[in-house]
């Protein structure tokens, strides 16, 4: 995916797909009565890794939100696929990431996104199972973006009953949104979290360990989820360090 204008029909692509994604409710919803609720997550360092996928530029329709992961080219960051691509529009194209984005404030600017990485199985026929993308950036004022903000090491084979923190973007707020909380089990592909607030825009929110380890992103099974209180991410597996393999050779 080039920067830079975008040719009227990939425009048109993009306009509808950042449709799709907001009518259809891209994050999370309804769980167990007794489910927390997320609150406004505080800035820090860490948290200054995840930040708003929008189209053209920080103030532009915002589709998704990502995170910046280690990678060998310290250009590397982790969302959701259908958060990028799907069979109705295709690529979406003209995105740029913000991270660290508050308030109309972009701290470190925005990052036009360069090439996206999915797994065949997802590009062939958005298998919810593979509900998982790389995405690399462009460097800015001669930087590439780990080197602006740091990444977070990828995890896969941990298994479930993780404690996590799980922080996004809901489309409607200026600051990001956090919950502290413990995964499960949902298939034997696919895993769960209860919290509520996690609304359209929090597709592609990272799940972190005490660590900083990314070990999930909302996605997956119902496209993350079709409530706010129950979110979804495919289970960190074989098959995502497979993926992250691939975008890192």
């Amino acid at each position: 995916m080039a920067p830079g204008p975008v040719p009227p029909a990939r425009a048109a692509g993009a306009t509808a797909l950042a449709a799709l994604l907001l009518a259809a409710g891209t994050a999370c919803g309804g769980g167990p009565d007794k489910a927390p609720n997320a609150e406004v997550a505080q800035q820090s360092a860490t948290r200054d890794r995840i930040g708003t996928l929008s189209i053209h530029n920080a103030q532009g329709p915002r589709t998704c939100t990502a995170s910046v992961v280690r990678s060998p080219g310290r250009n590397l960051l982790v969302t959701a696929a259908h958060c990028v691509q799907n069979q109705r529009v295709g690529l979406l194209d003209g995105l740029v990431f913000t991270p660290g984005y508050r308030n109309g404030y972009s701290p470190y600017g925005t990052w036009e996104v360069d090439s996206i990485i999915v797994d065949p199985r997802w590009a062939s026929g958005d298998d919810p199972d593979y509900d998982v993308a790389f995405v690399t950036v462009h460097p800015a004022d001669g930087r590439q973006i780990e080197d602006a903000v740091g990444g977070n090491p990828i995890g896969t084979g941990k298994g479930v009953g993780l404690a996590v923190s799980v922080t996004g973007y809901p489309n409607q707020s200026d600051e990001p949104i956090t919950c502290s909380v413990r995964t499960s089990a949902q298939s034997s592909t696919q895993e769960r979290f209860d919290c509520g607030g996690y609304t359209d825009g929090t597709s592609g929110s990272p799940w972190m360990t005490g660590d900083g380890t990314v070990v999930g992103v909302i996605g997956g099974y119902q496209e993350g989820g079709d409530t706010p209180g129950t979110s979804y991410s495919v289970a960190f597996d074989q098959r995502v360090a497979d993926l992250y393999r691939q975008a890192t050779a």
